[in-house]
């Protein structure tokens, strides 16, 4: 999952080297923090929070599948 919000975040950014995705494991679920350059917060973020909810929503279905739950933080 990890992998996932993080290829997409860098394929998005125009500074991918300062993408970086933070997985922390809760009891019953996973926080993936994600960090990126100033400049870069609005096209991850997308128009309206277009593109940030299309990645909360694959990250979803990626959690299903493993059997656990996944939130998606933005820093």
């Amino acid at each position: 999952m990890k992998d996932l919000i993080e290829y997409i975040a860098k394929y998005l950014a125009d500074s991918p080297d300062a993408v970086k995705v933070t997985e922390i494991n809760e009891t019953d679920r996973v926080v993936l923090k994600l960090e990126v350059a100033p400049e870069d917060k609005g096209k991850i973020i997308g128009r309206e929070g277009r593109v940030a909810q299309a990645m909360r929503t694959l990250l979803r279905v990626a959690a299903v599948k493993k059997g656990t739950r996944a939130n998606l933080e933005i820093i």
